[in-house]
């Protein structure tokens, strides 16, 4: 087997598993070794079913095996991290897994807490930038004279974008 082809089954691997993780909604922190893993096992899967079924389709092959690797990643968050696939849970940073008390103790390390992360900025664009500037100048990183002419120069942005 020759190098190219090594790099080029394991460049799918992590193709295919990196967009099976976009596809699920919320973080899955996971080693690289996990996301090519997901991927490759995937692909094969996902391949060889849609080939039994549908003949030599390339499309359908390619589209079974990111269902497949989809699906791997469900398994994982459901089985493995113990959260659920949807709604705002499933956006929470996870307790369990491979590799995740590593990426907790990261965000920790630059002031990031995993536990409020992702679920505490508001839904709408404009309310989620005026709380990243108040933390900005709860940090100390804005003065309150820069925390009111940017408050300003967002909520104007807004009028004019608000019929």
């Amino acid at each position: 087997m020759s190098a190219d082809l090594v790099l080029s089954i394991l460049f799918l691997g992590v193709l295919i598993g990196a967009l099976a993780r976009l596809a699920v909604p919320g973080p899955d922190p996971m080693p690289l070794w996990l996301t090519i893993a997901i991927g490759l096992s995937g692909s094969i899967v996902g391949a060889v079913v849609a080939r039994g079924l549908f003949r030599d389709s390339e499309f359908v092959s390619s589209f079974g095996s990111l269902m497949v690797a989809i699906a791997l990643v469900v398994a994982y968050r459901r089985f493995v991290q113990h959260r659920p696939v949807w709604g705002r849970d499933a956006l929470r940073f996870p307790n369990r897994g491979f590799g995740v008390e590593r990426y907790r103790a990261r965000l920790k390390q630059v002031g990031i807490d995993p536990d409020n992360a992702l679920t505490r900025l508001p839904p709408d664009p404009s309310q989620r930038l005026l709380a990243l500037l108040d933390d900005l100048h709860r940090e100390g990183v804005l003065d309150d004279d820069e925390l009111a002419e940017k408050r300003e120069l967002v909520e104007t942005r807004q009028r004019r974008r608000t019929p």
